[in-house]
């Protein structure tokens, strides 16, 4: 099987890669046919010196066929994707961290909550661009913006949620695996657009303790 996604480092990743070679080798023979058929015809119909043009009018039952085949086939890949969605989107396992990211051109708030589990109070730590999270643990994300539309992406975890003005959104993932992940922005935003950039460290949970103990010592 051909591959180039980044690792799936989520328990949802292989899901949605699931789908997505299904539909890319969907298209791809689609295209293979299109693509040969068209060749073919331009071999076979080629302009021959005393060979008189003909008009065809064309074939409904192959017109009947490659409008119902398509549809057929839209229709179960919507089947298909609809419980993927419905577990990612319309399901929040209960969270053990919880964490606020709050996006703005051109960088992100990560913010965790003290002891008292609020945002917003005076135990709470903020960091930039660098979020912290423990193996094997589900974390839920309450992603905000603080001007433009951005847009929250992990793709070692295919998490992907936009970040809109006057909302709180929420996202969730479990990680599988310790690493450090690219977290960029992946809605243009502006001029500094593409040095939008973050960085997700999955530690063991050992590891997270040493941190949490580090930079944030009333917890």
């Amino acid at each position: 099987m051909l591959r180039w996604l980044p690792e799936n480092v989520s328990t949802y990743g292989k899901d949605i890669d699931r789908l997505f070679y299904l539909i890319y080798y969907i298209t791809g023979v689609t295209f293979l046919l299109v693509a040969g058929t068209m060749v073919a015809f331009l071999i076979l119909y080629r302009h021959r010196e005393g060979r008189p043009a003909r008009y065809t009018h064309g074939n409904t039952t192959l017109e009947i066929i490659w409008t119902i085949v398509p549809a057929v086939i839209l229709v179960v890949l919507s089947f298909m994707s609809q419980a993927t969605w419905g577990h990612i989107k319309g399901h929040l396992p209960p969270a053990d961290i919880h964490v606020q990211v709050t996006a703005k051109q051109f960088n992100w708030e990560i913010a965790y909550p003290g002891p008292d589990g609020k945002f917003g109070t005076a135990d709470d730590l903020q960091i930039d661009n660098e979020l912290h999270v423990p193996v094997s643990k589900v974390v839920r994300v309450h992603l905000k913006s603080k001007d433009v539309i951005h847009s929250f992406f992990l793709p070692n975890l295919r998490l992907k949620q936009d970040a809109v003005p006057g909302r709180e959104i929420q996202a969730w993932f479990e990680a599988t695996k310790p690493g450090r992940y690219e977290l960029p922005c992946a809605e243009l935003c502006g001029f500094g657009h593409s040095g939008m950039r973050g960085w997700l460290f999955v530690h063991p949970a050992d590891e997270y303790d040493k941190w949490v103990k580090e930079h944030w010592p009333s917890s």
